[in-house]
């Protein structure tokens, strides 16, 4: 279940502190609001099902696509790698070259292995629940595929 968004002090409303649970349903009645973000949801779902075919099970979904931000630019994904076969996985998935510009052409949004350094020390899942904006903890969503 998706908690209502609060301010934190940065630009828009976010999830509070927490790893929420949500369906991939949860998502669009929370989230899909015009067609920006229809658009973003649809990419979203393409790129959960190819890494789903590859074996992975669980991701965290997190950007401005999960915040009140009326039109995101994407929206940032970090999966499990726990039991994903990379011969399976859409290589693009693993191409974050040009500040991952395929990835954003092909589905919307960066996806990024969750066990990855994000910025050197911290992995993404821990990465993704820092505000960027105020430096505050904020929420995430979990996936389960």
């Amino acid at each position: 279940m998706i908690p209502n968004l609060v301010n934190i002090g940065g630009v828009w409303k976010v999830l509070p502190p927490g790893v929420h649970e949500a369906t991939f349903s949860d998502i669009e009645r929370c989230f899909v609001t015009n067609e920006r973000r229809k658009t973003l949801y649809e990419g979203l779902l393409r790129g959960c099902q190819s890494l789903k075919s590859a074996g992975c099970a669980l991701v965290y979904l997190d950007g401005s696509y999960v915040t009140e931000k009326p039109t995101p630019g994407d929206f940032d994904l970090c999966w499990d790698p726990t039991g994903v076969d990379p011969t399976e996985l859409d290589p693009v998935l693993l191409d974050f070259d040009n500040r991952r510009r395929n990835q954003k052409q092909k589905y919307g949004g960066e996806f990024f292995p969750s066990s990855a350094r994000a910025d050197g020390s911290r992995t993404f899942v821990d990465f993704f629940r820092t505000d960027r904006d105020t430096g505050k903890e904020k929420g995430i969503i979990l996936i389960r595929l």
